[in-house]
């Protein structure tokens, strides 16, 4: 996870800024906002607190959208290669935004709320999301910028116990699937989603009530509030893409081994940009492919590390890296050429100048453990 090096007047605050600084997290930018890396116990101790109890996150500076008018899942589909016209009520679909190149500009939550679509996108591609969105959609569809709203996320094992306490219907939810409900008597939109890898909900609600709801969460013995720092960890364990690292606009679908997110019916009819290519990569295959990589020693390999092979030819780049607490040791993400992606594959990874010994390894490094059934 990156930082940005912005001076503190100019970062905006999500409306749980306060609640960070009375919990006494250390703040950081990120993606313009004001947001906490950690908190006292630190990012191990908070890692661990999500595998095995239940964490907090607020993830308010993502940006929450909802299109409506006409035909919204047509006029999606023209911007994304993701089935949107198959998605049933009250269903989440993970998608992406892409360029003529078959480039990802952003990856993407859909999910189907009646004659509208609810959308949730990157903080750091929030604006230019809202303006793509607004030059390229088919009219009469509009976007609209929840700018009033704040999300939450309740991530780990004991979630779904915490919810049943405050929000019984949220524990009937599957994967990927949203209702509206009431959650400590507080009005929210809550989703059995998130991006650590393990069970948990994310839940929209008011900003004007998100402090008393994320109080009322911490309450509960199980929840510890949780920061960047552990998040980032827990997604790359998880093999979860994070954009701007992982996945951008020099990375096409298929590259980054998300053919799963486009259904046959896409793959027949195409249109969307970069159908082109992306459809010719999925019938001929790519060049390269993202893999997980495992560095046989302790020193981490970090993002732009290179990876070669035995003779030294560079064969590749890390893109994501770091230490795995639940892993037992560092793990990284990057894009090796085709011939290198077969998991077992000896390369080498070049930390701070030496040539290191790692393998290829199939992701995730820890197993999902989403509720599906």
């Amino acid at each position: 996870m990156t930082t940005e090096a912005v001076g503190a007047a100019d970062l905006k605050a999500t409306p749980l800024k306060a609640l960070h600084q009375s919990l006494d997290a250390k703040l950081v930018g990120f993606a313009g906002f004001a947001m906490p890396l950690h908190y006292p116990t630190g990012i191990l101790a908070e890692h661990h607190q999500v595998r095995t109890q239940a964490g907090l996150f607020d993830v308010s500076h993502m940006g929450q959208f909802v299109l409506s008018g006409g035909d919204p899942a047509t006029a999606l589909e023209a911007l994304i290669p993701g089935d949107i016209r198959a998605l049933i009520e009250g269903g989440i679909r993970y998608s992406m935004l892409t360029d003529d190149n078959g480039g990802i500009l952003d990856d993407i939550m859909v999910a189907k709320d009646g004659d509208r679509l609810s959308l949730v996108v990157n903080a750091g591609r929030r604006d230019a999301d809202l303006a793509h969105l607004k030059a390229k959609l088919a009219a009469p569809t509009t976007v609209e910028d929840l700018t009033s709203k704040a999300l939450l996320a309740l991530q780990g094992p004991a979630a779904a116990a915490v919810m049943a306490r405050l929000a019984p219907q949220a524990v009937v939810l599957r994967f990927m699937a949203f209702k509206a409900m009431e959650v400590a008597g507080i009005p929210c939109v809550v989703s059995r989603s998130g991006y650590t890898g393990e069970d948990g909900f994310e839940i929209s609600v008011a900003a004007t009530d998100a402090e008393a709801l994320a109080r009322r969460l911490l309450v509960e013995p199980e929840v510890r509030p949780i920061g960047l720092g552990a998040r980032d960890s827990l997604r790359l364990e998880a093999g979860l893409c994070l954009h701007g690292a992982d996945i951008d606009r020099g990375t096409t679908p298929i590259e980054a081994g998300l053919n799963w997110t486009i259904s046959n019916r896409r793959r027949r009819d195409g249109g969307f940009p970069g159908a082109d290519i992306i459809l010719r990569q999925l019938s001929d295959g790519p060049q390269r492919m993202r893999v997980g990589i495992k560095p046989l020693d302790k020193a981490p390999a970090r993002g732009g590390t290179p990876i070669i092979d035995s003779t030294g030819r560079t064969i590749g780049t890390i893109t994501s890296g770091g230490f795995g607490p639940t892993a037992g040791g560092p793990v990284a993400m990057g894009y090796v050429e085709v011939a290198a992606a077969i998991p077992g594959t000896p390369v080498k990874v070049v930390v701070r100048g030496t040539p290191r010994d790692a393998k290829v390894m199939a992701l995730p490094f820890v197993p999902h453990r989403y509720c599906r059934g």
